[in-house]
This record gives structure tokens, sequence and C-alpha cells, in this order.
């Protein structure tokens, strides 16, 4: 008998070999190998005749094979298998599959599935690269492989069938799964314990942990094909949720671990209130003064602010963010600002500078690109406490960076960060630098060489846990932060500030580059300023895309010889990059010719237009992004899409998505749809759990119940719940599903 903790090198069929076969694709228990679900599913109960077959609709056929063989074209090599039912025959090709050479006999029996397309003359129907299955390969065996055969006889046809991806490069396909899975499930207790509180199964309606492992990949005769290939029936939402459930325990346990500890309650009187009113450049929006309201009162509370500030491209969230800060220098403590590039940090840089030290609060900027001496120098005055606000890149979490005081963690775009290195940062305390920061003879820290900051009485205990902002202008539904953020609190700016304009986006092939660049000269005589993004900065015999050192050239000696181009890119010095932005900023240069280095950081508001080349090779969260760069003033704002060549259907969608809508949300909907969201957020770096059943967008429903009901298990025992089932739930989470999403912190 097995269970679910044996390791999979046990099971009948696999052994050592195998097992590390199996372990490449994270297969390592049998509980792993019961949920390594199908990822789709064959009617070989009622498989359809090739008489019936009609041309557009996908169908499963079951035939004998005739004929087979290769053909070489001009082009490629077409491999061409004709099967027959009777007198009815099938003819099916794969294109540029040499491989096929020698697969299929006479006489064998296949399980064909693809769509049905007419042939190139319309007297024939066809199958066009259709997956295929060779089910009897009619060669007569004997004693125990006869047994074999029959039972894979058995799960293979007359019956819904599960279809596997294969695995260790095609040496362990559907087949051997189908046999290996039936043999583990056949081998299972009849009574697994089931880890979720009888209450949430009752109010759920979850069939048992065994049924549902059953029913997910021997499905009853009479199961919803479409709830099969959907994932939603009872057997699918059952693993789904159970998987959801435990991870969100986990994610709960996070968030009322870290509420439990020491933080900073931070003043907020008259004196904060005067003070963030004082630096306000305009009057805050409804959703900036809601959102600051629920930071605020983070902030006030003993236990450390966890929050996510989430916000569209020029929604505001930088002069909230400041207004935090403010709160916190303040009460005396100091603020790091960590964001992901050089740009970005010196564009935080210059906008701290102009609003908040005339205030009086003294502001710094620490880049890995300083020269040493003068790294030194800011690391001194960091120590010291006399630096208030720090902005920075990596360069802030390195070990030789230490804070006198520090009580506000600020990271913007935090998805290109990777969990560690936020927590690292959080980590940056006193504890190293005590013996550096000056004090007063009442044995107090003085922060500030600005306006006089308030006195905090020196701890003789560990230091308290800074509160954390984090900042996103990647808009990430609600139940996707739920999990990607799990241990944060969320806010959202969801309106923009008044007086900006909605961008008008245009999609044009490059053969129309003349009227676009007539266009940008008459934005520019009007007095505005443009964009020419491009995807690469030099060309190369493999690339056909237009660089931008080659364009730069290009549009400033040929097509603009009379106006002013500047260039911007990533491999440009620092103190070249800086130099480019702020002429772009004064006005001094009328058309800006740049890499995708300005998709965060650069703000100018005269900057009305944007010209994005071969705009299908960007993704559509970074066109966006990059769009963000214009309409920041009241005049009317322009984005044209330029495109070269073909381009692939899921260029096309994410080109219309830009025309059709401004709304982020919109737009982040579609792009997790189209990428995934392990590639949306770089799945690893961002700290994304690798789900074996779950997918994050089509499960958000699930996920959000799955929320609610872990935050309602810990809420304690009560009539419905004992405290055994809460410590049962705890353990499941802790033993089967802490070590698989990275919930060490939990334990």
């Amino acid at each position: 008998m097995l269970e679910l903790s044996t390791p999979v090198q046990y099971v009948k069929g696999i052994g050592p070999r195998l097992a590390d076969v199996l372990s490449a694709k994270g297969i390592h228990t049998v509980d792993d190998l019961l949920h390594y679900l199908p990822f789709r599913y064959e009617d070989r109960l009622n498989p359809r005749s090739i008489s019936e077959l009609r041309a557009g609709e996908m169908a499963t056929v079951i035939a004998e094979v005739r004929t087979s063989g290769l053909f070489r074209t001009r082009r490629m090599p077409i491999f061409e298998m004709t099967a027959g039912q009777g007198r009815s025959r099938l003819k099916c090709i794969w294109f540029n599959a040499t491989y096929l050479r020698d697969r299929f006999k006479p006489g064998q029996v296949v399980a064909l599935y693809g769509k049905v397309e007419g042939d190139l003359y319309g007297s024939e129907l066809q199958l066009v690269q259709p997956q295929f299955e060779i089910l009897d390969d009619a060669t007569p065996s004997t004693g125990s492989d006869a047994t074999e055969q029959k039972l894979a006889a058995s799960l293979e046809v007359g019956r819904i069938v599960p279809i596997y991806e294969s695995a260790g490069q095609g040496r362990l396909t559907t087949r051997w799964f189908r046999r290996i899975i039936y043999s583990a499930l056949e081998n299972l207790p009849t009574d697994l314990p089931d880890p979720i509180p009888a209450v949430v199964r009752r109010r759920l309606n979850l069939i048992s942990p065994r049924d549902a492992l059953w029913k997910v990949h021997w499905p009853d005769p009479g199961e919803s094909f479409h709830d099969l290939q959907a994932s939603r029936t009872p057997a699918h939402i059952r693993l789904i949720f159970e998987e959801l459930f435990f991870v969100e325990l986990g994610l709960e346990l996070k968030r009322r671990k870290q509420k439990a500890e020491t933080g900073i309650a931070f003043r907020l009187d008259e004196q904060v209130r005067a003070a963030i009113k004082k630096i306000l450049p305009f009057h805050p929006t409804a959703a900036q003064k809601r959102v600051l309201k629920e930071i605020a009162s983070d902030m006030e509370k003993p236990a450390p602010m966890r929050r996510l500030l989430q916000g569209d491209v020029g929604s505001g969230k930088t002069i909230v963010a400041f207004e935090a800060a403010i709160i916190a220098m303040e009460n005396g403590y100091q603020v790091a600002l960590m964001a992901p590039t050089e740009i970005l940090a010196q564009q935080h840089y210059f906008s701290a500078r102009l609003i908040l030290e005339p205030a009086g609060y003294r502001v710094v900027l620490l880049t890995g690109s300083l020269e040493d001496d003068r790294k030194r120098d800011i690391r001194r005055h960091i120590a010291q406490g006399n630096a208030q606000l720090v902005i920075g890149t990596h360069a802030l979490i390195e070990r030789s960076v230490e804070f006198g005081r520090i009580g506000l963690v600020i990271v913007d775009e935090q998805h290109r960060f990777g969990v560690l290195q936020r927590f690292k940062l959080m980590k940056k305390s006193s504890e190293t630098a005590t013996d550096d920061v000056k004090t007063n003879n009442r044995g107090t820290v003085c922060v500030g060489t600005g306006a006089p900051a308030r006195p905090v009485e020196r701890s003789s205990t560990a230091p308290p846990e800074p509160d954390v902002l984090v900042m996103t202008a990647t808009p990430i539904p609600r139940t996707l932060a739920l999990t990607l953020y799990g241990d944060l609190d969320l806010s959202v700016i969801d309106e923009m500030p008044p007086g900006r304009t909605p961008i008008i986006t245009r999609r044009v092939s490059d053969d129309r580059a003349g009227e676009v660049w007539e266009f940008v000269r008459k934005q520019v005589k009007s007095g505005h300023q443009v964009y020419v993004v491009y995807p690469v900065i030099e060309e190369n015999e493999e690339n056909e895309l237009k660089a931008a050192l080659k364009m730069y050239k290009e549009l400033s000696s040929r097509t603009f010889p009379d106006l002013r181009v500047g260039l911007l890119h990533g491999r440009l010095e620092p103190d070249l990059k800086e130099q480019v932005m702020r002429l772009f900023q004064k006005g001094e240069i009328d058309i800006l010719v740049s890499t995708t280095v300005i998709e965060v950081g650069v703000d100018v508001s005269n900057a009305t237009v944007m010209v994005i080349e071969h705009a299908e090779r960007f993704g559509l969260a970074q066109l966006h992004q990059l769009r963000g760069r214009i309409g920041r003033g009241a005049a009317k704002s322009y984005c044209i899409l330029m495109t070269g060549g073909k381009v692939s259907e899921d260029g096309e969608r994410r080109l219309d998505a830009m025309v059709r809508t401004n709304d982020g949300f919109k737009i982040a909907e579609l792009d997790l749809e189209l990428r995934g969201p392990g590639e949306f957020f770089g799945t690893r770096q961002a700290g994304l759990p690798s789900f074996q059943v779950a997918n994050l967008i089509r499960d958000r429903q699930l996920l959000e119940t799955a929320s609610h009901e872990a935050a309602a298990v810990l809420s304690g025992p009560n009539q419905e719940i004992s405290q055994e089932e809460i410590n049962r739930a705890l353990h499941h989470m802790r033993t089967r599903w802490q070590k698989t999403y990275g919930l060490v912190e939990v334990a």
C-alpha cells in the first residue's frame, strides 16, 4: 500500500532511474505524481467516425494506419500518413517531421486529435499537425506482456482518456503516465485523511481527496467534457481549492506574524499634517487622499506597516510616497527609497529635491556608479542619521550601507526586485550603526540638517521593524495581488490627476513613416517635444530591427537636420544620461531617440508624442509603461505604434488593446492572459509560487474564496471549527505545502 509521502521511485514501474527523470518535472513523491494532472482529455468513449467529420471542428478519431511516408518539397520535408476505417480514409500531415519517418506501420491502431481541415483541392478532409498516440502495434503478445497490453487498452479506448505532457525528452509518454498513475491510485489507502476543516468542505461542497484524485485522472463516463477541458469538474475544483487554500493559509499566518512584531507608532499631529500640506504642489485627488489616510493609519499603529501602493502610470503615487516619508522624517526617522534602475532613482532624487529640500529635508542619492569617495561620504551621512531621505538602487542593500535610524522603506516597481532584496532593506537598522549616531546630552538622536527634526528616544532593546511601502505602476488584479504580495495590505490610486487628457493611440505600418515624421515635425513646430523609441541599441546581421544608434544618425542628419535630436540608452555613462535627461526636461532637445530606458523615470510634461518603432516586438505592459511617459500635461498627446513586417496573432491582440484603451488594469488583464502570471511577473524573481494544479488567471474566484476561508479558519476555534481541525490544517500546510511555496517564514 502506498502513502502520499512515499518516494516516487517505489511506485511499481518507476525505480531510481526514472525517478531521477521525474524529479526534473518536480515529481518526487506519490502525491506529486498524482497532482501531475492531464493538460487535456480525449473523448474515446464516442470517437468520431471519419465519415462524420466536418471541416473546422476539433475531433478525436481512432483508425488504422494504411500508408505513410516522407515527402521532400522545395520548402520543407512533409510527413504524410493515411489512416482508415473500413472504406473511409483520412490524410494526416506533419511539417518538418523527419522524426516520424519510421514511427508508423501498416495495421497499427492510432488515436488522432486535431482540427479537421479541407485539403488544397477541397476534395478530401485532413488533419494538419495532429496529436497522435499509437494504441496497438499489431504485434501479438503473451503472458505478462499480454496482461499489460490488456490493461493499457482498457485505459486508452472506450472512455474519456487523460492526456499528459511527456517527460524525459519524450521517453515517458502519455501512455506511460496513464499506466503508472492508474497503478498508484489503485494502491492508495481507501480512507485518505482530509486536512481541510469540515465546515469549509460543507460550505463549498468539496468532494473527498481520494475521489478527487481518481476522477481528475479517470473521469466518470457522464462527466461534462466542457467542464473537464475548463478544469471545472468537482474533482478539479477540490484540488485547485486545496492548493490555493493552504497557500493562503501560509500567507495569512505570515501577515499575522508580521502584525505581532514590534514596529514604530509614528505620531501624526498638527505639526506633521502642516508639514505634509506645505510640500503639496497641487490639490490631491480624492484617491490620493484616501490612500494617504490608509497609509497614515497604518503608520500610527505599533505594528509594522506592510502596504502595496498600486496605481497606473501618472496617477500620483510618488507624491503620496513623499507624504508618507514626511510622517517618518517629522518623527525623527530616516526613509529609504529603492528603485530598480539608476535612471528611476535619479528621477526620484530630482523630484524629492524639488519638493522636499525647500522644506528643509536632506535628500541624498546612492547608486553604484558614484565615485568611491563620494559613496563613502554619503554612507557616512546615512550612518550618522544626517541624511533623512536616502534614494538609491541595489546599492542601498550592500553590507557597507548602515542606517542611523530607519523608519520607513519605500520600494518602487517592486516586482523587479526579489522578495529577499526587499527583506534585506527592511532589516537595515541601527543595530550596526548605533555607535556612529550623533547623540545629544539627553541621550536622544537628532536626525536631519535642515529643519530640525523631532528627537526620538533611543531604545536599549533591538530596533523596531521599519514600515514598508511598496509602489507599483504595473496594475495587478486584486486576486493576483493576494498571492504575489500576500504579506502586504493593498491601496489603489484609481483616479488620474485633473487636467490630464487621454492619450490618442494609433497604429500604422512603417511604409507610412513619411506621414509620421511630418506629424512629428508639426508637433515640434507647435512647441511640443517627442520621444522616438526603438527596441535595440545597435543592429546586427541577425536582427532586422531598426537600431536606436542608426536611427538617431538618420533622424538627426537627414529627416530633422533643423531640429534638436538627442539620444538616450542604457549604455551611456551615468553623467551623460543625466545631462541628456536634463536637456530634454528643460526643452533644449526637441526629439529624444531612446531605447526602453525611458520606460520608467523620465517625466516631461511638454512631451506630447511618442513614436514606438517595431511596436509588435514589445510586451503589452511595456508598451503601456512607455506610453505613460506622455500625456503628463494639459495638451493633447499621441502615441503612434509603427509596425514592420508580419505581426503575430498575439502581437495583433497587444496592439489592438493599446489602441482601444488607456486603462492600465484592462491592459494588465489581457497581458496576463497572453503571457501567464509566471512570465508577467518573472516567477522566481517575484517570488510567485509555481502551482501544481491552480492557474492564477483561470482560478481567480477560487483564490478569493481560499483567502477568505483561510482568514476565517485562523480567526480561532468556535462552534463550527475545533482547535484540533485548525492544528491539522496547519500541520498539513507546513508538511505538504510550505517547502513547495517557500512559506518557510511561517513555520
